[in-house]
């Protein structure tokens, strides 16, 4: 297979992998395993929460193509296919644990129109505390906050987390 052809599986498989990744965020994460991804929803207590089992669910599939490119003769196909998930769950873990949830510290401040937008629709996607009633699932992908926010107003904010307020005061309506 041609280094070109290669390229494109690899670059396909990460752009699939943005479909993929809505769909199970959508009705498997909040749906049959929300077991695991309400975890995700509450504030974290310690370092790991039960959501990061998906992340090690999920990476399954890349280190099996891995091998079965690089040591089983499967075929160089199974290499690019298996690095495109890699690289999609590279990426993820930099968006999503680090700039979104800050599970490093970093002094990242989003500042281009997209990563403002992806970052706020991920934002607005935990403001709701249930399984029901969330927008915005994908996580390169989403659509724009005001139209989110028209979502979440339409719903009646249901399931939205109440605002957090210091010690002492009322919370703000």
């Amino acid at each position: 297979m041609s280094p070109l052809a290669l390229l494109l599986i690899f670059v396909a498989t990460i752009a699939a992998m943005e479909g993929f990744a809505y769909v199970m965020h959508r009705w498997v994460m909040h749906g049959p395993g929300w077991f695991l991804h309400a975890s995700h929803h509450r504030p974290r207590a310690g370092h790991w929460e039960a959501n990061d089992l998906y992340f090690v669910i999920f990476a399954l599939p890349s280190i099996l193509l891995l091998l079965g490119g690089v040591q089983w003769n499967w075929g160089a196909w199974a290499t690019a296919v298996g690095a495109g998930i890699a690289a999609y769950g590279a990426i993820y873990l930099g968006f999503h644990d680090i700039i979104v949830h800050r599970r490093v510290g970093h002094r990242y401040v989003p500042r281009s129109r997209y990563m403002k937008r992806i970052v706020q629709a991920h934002r607005l996607h935990h403001a709701v505390e249930t399984k029901e009633g969330t927008v915005s699932f994908g996580f390169l992908v989403a659509p724009r906050p005001e139209a989110l926010k028209r979502e979440l107003a339409r719903r009646d904010r249901a399931g939205v987390r109440a605002p957090v307020t210091p010690a002492g005061q009322a919370p703000r309506h």
